[in-house]
């Protein structure tokens, strides 16, 4: 930080005012001498005389601490960036939302499916509707343990966490069948402790 260079700066935002530095110290309630130490760089101004000084020559604090204003092409690009910034954030926002509404419908249709099996007594009369039976139930449990992950980040974390170069070079499907019987066997345990702790 150069106050020789602030001092200047606050010197010139003074004369552009048209302003005496009695007039200025009169405005910010402090002496002649304090604004002359400003503007010789001896001293600084304090925090809160730093915001009211940016408030009343319409400039940033950085640019004051800077000593010297910034470019508007400058300020345009900060403006882009934070724009672009904020289109990230509400398109991730709205991707998390997306799946966190795929995750209810499926987990929705499957416990439908699952009590229709139930109340019909289908479940009993066929391997396959057994089948679906399991399937479904077990899918209303993962689908029920994703929901939570997704809300919290951790599945964010997850996911962008560094993982094993040989499991990188495994073709995508493979992944995507080794996650589910990961993710199915982790529901089955999870009923079958249920069932035993709490009788379900």
């Amino acid at each position: 930080m150069n106050q020789q260079k602030i001092g200047c700066f606050l010197k010139e935002l003074r004369k552009t005012k048209n302003l005496t530095q009695e007039q200025l110290a009169e405005k910010l309630n402090v002496s002649g001498r304090t604004i002359s130490r400003w503007e010789t760089g001896n001293n600084m101004p304090d925090i809160s005389l730093l915001v009211e000084l940016a408030e009343f020559y319409d400039v940033s604090i950085p640019e004051i601490i800077d000593g010297e204003r910034k470019s508007d092409s400058m300020e345009k690009e900060v403006k882009e960036v934070a724009e672009k910034m904020s289109d990230y954030a509400e398109a991730e926002k709205e991707t998390i939302i997306k799946n966190i509404r795929n995750l209810s419908i499926i987990s929705a249709c499957a416990l439908v499916v699952y009590f229709l099996l139930e109340i019909t007594g289908a479940v009993t009369q066929n391997v396959i509707f057994e089948t679906a039976h399991l399937y479904c139930e077990t899918l209303v449990f993962v689908t029920t343990l994703l929901i939570p992950l997704y809300t919290t980040g951790l599945l964010g974390k997850i996911q962008h966490r560094k993982k094993n170069e040989r499991f990188n070079n495994v073709p995508k499907f493979i992944k995507i069948i080794i996650s589910a019987i990961i993710a199915f066997t982790s529901a089955a345990i999870i009923k079958i402790l249920l069932s035993e702790i709490l009788g379900f």
